[in-house]
């Protein structure tokens, strides 16, 4: 059905003032209160999870628990330690915080609507883009700077390490994330979110002569990279178990050792808010944002009126619930494991899915066979090839090292240093050796 439009051109940039001032203040709100909900769920989550009974005191079943929260750490001291590059100390948490309430700003929350009382037609985004995902990922990266000053700035061993590492991982991750989007932007034929959206709408394959309808989500065309993009955004936002940064058992907290008060409360406001822009940013990308899911879709209401707000919101709560599982079921990785994920593992496997998406992209379109058909085999070829990665190989002989009969100087960089390991057979390996030569 086709709605009439208060402006010639049915996208966005054509707004009344005070329709984007609504449209403001809507994204505002919604991600504060989103915040809220989101801590209070995770804690009574991962109450349930280990059969605790979680907030229950403050308002109804507790809702009102991470208000009371916010409101203590406002109210509580802001403590500024010595040593410290107040401008840059100050500084930080707001550069942490503002870019991520900036990223929602192209993110689809549904279709042309008509806004209730008046004759004016909208749609339900703030804006687009041309590189509307690019967008995204620039504004995101620069709360990485916010997390490497805090951590600097705060004259505290502990919190330039926690910078450091939030630094590596971020940086680290981004570069996964960014590939795992390339195989949609070649499908999808753009970078604007609006658009790869609609190119969701649907999927059609024909087999005997039969067209049969399926889920455009690009989440069952393009899974691997549907799977990489998962495990990079929760590295991306320092969650459990990638939260390496505010190890609390390694570095007290982290970038955050030395913060207090509102300051402290911006840097878990900017956390909470990069998960939900993750998650709406996969809604979008992968289980085609505002649409409804199939079969669901084939009602033809399913994708009008305000309905589309409500398939988003179930989608990116769907993942909100994703990220407080993984906290609740898995222990913190090792600094070393977590980058050897991203750089040998992510990274890699990529770059050799995009290799194979390219190619079927220009198979289908100089031959006469499926896209659909030739992306499942490559999908299959590349299923393989991860699962004999993990392949146990046959264990190598160990032979036992000789030293070269030097005295080891430990001194002799001028710093003292531990000397050399040398493979020798353990105690029980001699024993064993020693008993079989009796036998013979």
């Amino acid at each position: 059905m086709n709605i009439p439009l208060a402006v010639p051109d049915a996208g966005v940039g054509h707004d009344p003032w005070w329709v984007i001032l609504i449209k403001v203040l809507f994204i505002f709100v919604f991600l504060v209160v989103l915040t809220l909900f989101n801590i209070w769920w995770e804690r009574r989550v991962v109450a349930r999870m280990q059969h605790r009974i979680g907030p229950n005191v403050h308002g109804p079943f507790g809702l009102l628990q991470s208000l009371a929260d916010g409101v203590k750490l406002m109210l509580k001291e802001d403590l500024m330690p010595k040593g410290v590059d107040r401008f840059v100390f100050v500084l930080a948490p707001a550069i942490v915080a503002v870019p991520a309430f900036l990223t929602f700003a192209v993110i689809p929350f549904g279709p042309t609507v008509k806004i209730p009382g008046t004759d004016t037609y909208t749609r339900l985004q703030l804006t687009d883009l041309p590189v509307s995902v690019l967008y995204i990922m620039a504004i995101a990266s620069i709360g990485i700077y916010g997390i490497v000053l805090g951590g600097w700035s705060s004259n505290s061993t502990y919190s330039l390490l926690g910078g450091l590492r939030s630094s590596a991982q971020m940086i680290s991750y981004e570069v996964a994330m960014g590939l795992a989007l390339v195989t949609v932007f070649l499908f999808a034929g753009s970078l604007s979110t609006s658009e790869i959206v609609a190119a969701q709408s649907h999927q059609t394959v024909h087999w005997f002569g039969t067209s049969i309808p399926l889920p455009g989500w690009y989440a069952f065309l393009l899974f691997p990279s549907f799977v990489i993009y998962v495990i990079s955004m929760v590295g991306e936002t320092n969650r459990a178990p990638f939260d390496l940064p505010e190890a609390e058992g390694e570095l007290v907290a982290g970038f955050l050792t030395e913060y207090s008060s509102i300051k402290y409360a911006m840097f878990f406001l900017a956390e909470y808010i990069n998960m939900a822009t993750v998650s709406a940013l996969a809604t979008t990308l992968f289980l085609g944002g505002w649409r409804a899911p199939w079969p669901i879709s084939l009602w033809d209401g399913a994708n009008s009126g305000f309905w589309p707000v409500l398939w988003f919101m179930g989608k990116l709560m769907g993942f909100i619930f994703f990220y407080i599982w993984l906290r609740g079921t898995l222990p913190r990785l090792r600094y070393d494991q977590f980058m050897k994920l991203g750089w040998k593992i992510l990274i890699p496997i990529s770059l050799a899915w995009i290799l194979l998406v390219a190619t079927v992209r220009a198979v289908g379109r100089e031959t006469n066979f499926s896209r659909t058909t030739l992306l499942v085999a490559a999908a299959v070829v590349l299923v393989i090839a991860v699962i004999s990665m993990f392949v146990p190989q046959k264990p190598k002989e160990d032979k036992p090292e000789v030293a070269d009969g030097k005295e080891f100087d430990a001194f002799a960089g001028g710093f003292p240093v531990p000397p050399p390991l040398v493979n020798t057979a353990s105690r029980s390996e001699t024993d064993s050796r020693s008993k079989e030569g009796s036998r013979g």
